[in-house]
This record gives C-alpha cells, structure tokens and sequence, in this order.
C-alpha cells in the first residue's frame, strides 16, 4: 500500500514530475487557445455579416460550446496555483491591469449575444453585435499580451514583441474560427468563407515572421533559443500545417483544416513553452525545479490529474458530439 513516507521519498514512479507538470500546463493553455480560439474567431467574423440569418447561424454555431471551451482558461489556472504557486502569485500579481482586461473582455464577450437575442431591434441587436465584435477581438489581443509579458520577463504593460503577439493571437483565432464555422454552415456562407481562411491565413504567417524577428531583434537573451532546433522544428511545422491548411481549405477537406488549425494553435504555444524552458518565470529568475510544490503535493496532484483529466475528456467527447453536425436553417443562439 502506499503510504505518506512513499509519496514524500520521490516522484511516482520515478517520472520527472515538475518538468511534466510544466509541459502539462502548456498543453492545458493551448487546448484553452484551440477551443475557445475558434469562438473568438467567429466573434471577429461576426463583423463582417451584414446579413440577419448569417449572424444569426455565426451564433448558434457557438451558441452550445463557448461556456464549457472556457473551464480550460479555469483549469490552466488551477494548474498554474496548485503545481507552481510562487509564479502564480508573481506572475498574476505583476499584471492585475491585464487581468481585469482579460476578464472584462470575456465578460463582454459572453453577455453580448445573451444581449443581442433579448429584442429584434436594429439599433439594439447593432450595439451588442458591436459589443460580440469587441470582446472577441480583445481577449485573443489581451491575452497575446499577456503570454508575451510572461515570456519575456516584461513588467511593463504594453511592448512592441506584446502587441505583436496579441495581434498574432487575434489572427490565429480567425483561421481557427474559419476552420470551424466551414464545419458547421453550409452552402453560400460556407463558400465565402473561404477567402476569409486564406486572408487570416497570410496575415497570421506575417505576423509570426515579425514577431519572431522583433524578439530576436529585442531580446538578446532569446536569440540562442530562437537558433536551438527545437524552435526552428516547430516554426517548420508551423509552415507544414498552414500549407496543410490552405490546401485542406481549397479542397474544401473541412475536418482536415480543422486539424491543421489545431496544429497551428499547438505549435504556436510549444514555441512559448520552448523558449520559456527550462524558467518558469523569467521576471524572478524562478526556474521548474525551484517553483514546484513539495514531492508529496505534486505526487498527490499528478494522482488527482490522472483520475479527472479523462472525465473532462469524456464530458468534452459527448458535449461535441451531442451538438455536432450542421447549423440547421432557422436554428438561432
């Protein structure tokens, strides 16, 4: 059986917990980024809808997932506090500012088409669509941003690498919602979304080159990880899935660009992850090893994660499958 004195002489099994615990983490934010990417994007798509009824299917398309995409920003979070507290505290502490926004951004994001349903008047449904718009193009900015501070150690709120990362974010979260509203619309609004993949497509792929040339430019810490082959492999995968995406989108393979969207979303965050490595948290100088909890918590948290991360699974498994298929003709949010 084991005991206390057990799990307090070592990691299970003799696993490398921290170090899994922190490519955990990231694996958790990307899947938040992937997810809830996509309902982002369909708020920024949104805008470009003159259209009663498309707008209408843009919601309903979302309408069943946006809340429960949002329990991995939760989970990120739990995970951030319950394996690394220390960086949790500084890191949370250091940008309250961004925070807030962040948080306010999605509460406008959320409440808006609760809004917009409640009366069929123009200028009101104009307002809260305005409202969807903004809240969709403000968390994907906000948290660009923030990714950006944490990487490079920045205690400022707004930097140039930050802006360019927010608007990366803001780009890749339109390819993402693209990818995911062909799936669910069909005929001449599936069609003309097309050109909108492609054109967020380009300007995601500008985006990446410049963000990575103003780090390296910026940042002469990070131009001897920016050379490692690890980061030049997944800026290769990185043009591997886009062509894959573009290709996928052109043959109208909807389920294949998808994927590839979800490689992009993958790739961008291991990048991060990479250049973070082996710190935790760059400001402080906190590394994996040091900012870990305890052997006996982090033995008790990686038993606790192997028990409840398949149910969340399982429940997102059912969640997509009970609302997948097409939006049907009438269907609103």
């Amino acid at each position: 059986m084991t005991s206390v004195e057990t799990l307090s002489s070592g990691p299970l099994f003799g696993l490398p917990l921290p170090d899994l615990w922190f490519g955990l983490l990231f694996v958790i934010f990307a899947t938040f980024l992937f997810l809830d990417g996509f309902d982002f994007g369909v708020g920024v798509l949104f805008a470009t809808r003159e259209d009663a009824a498309e707008r209408e299917q843009f919601l309903a398309a979302i309408g069943p997932f946006w809340d429960g995409n949002e329990v991995w920003l939760v989970v990120f979070g739990g995970a951030l506090f319950a394996a690394f507290p220390p960086v949790y505290a500084n890191l949370f502490s250091r940008h309250y500012l961004l925070m807030f926004a962040i948080l306010g951004a999605l509460l406008l994001r959320g409440l808006a088409p609760e809004m917009y349903e409640q009366r069929h008047d123009e200028r009101w449904q104009r307002w809260w669509g305005r409202a969807f718009v903004a809240g969709s193009l403000a968390t994907p900015f906000f948290l660009g941003l923030f990714t950006a501070n944490w990487l490079l150690g920045s205690t400022a709120l707004v930097t140039l690498p930050g802006v360019l990362v927010g608007l990366t974010v803001v780009t890749l979260t339109v390819v993402d919602g693209v990818a995911f509203l062909r799936l669910k619309t069909r005929g001449d609004l599936r069609a003309d979304l097309q050109a909108d993949g492609y054109r967020a497509l380009a300007a995601y792929l500008v985006l990446v080159v410049a963000t990575l040339l103003g780090v390296y430019l910026l940042e002469p810490g990070l131009r001897g990880r920016l050379r490692s082959p690890l980061v030049l492999g997944l800026v290769g995968l990185t043009l591997v899935f886009a062509a894959g995406y573009a290709l996928a989108t052109r043959r109208d393979r909807y389920y294949l660009a998808f994927v590839a969207a979800a490689g992009l979303v993958f790739t961008l965050v291991a990048v991060v992850a990479s250049l973070l490595y082996p710190s935790v948290d760059p400001a402080t100088g906190l590394t994996v090893e040091a900012a870990v909890v305890p052997t006996l918590s982090l033995n008790l948290m990686s038993i606790g994660a192997a028990l409840l991360l398949p149910l969340v699974f399982v429940y997102f498994v059912v969640l997509y499958s009970a609302f997948s298929g097409p939006i049907e003709a009438g269907e609103s949010y």
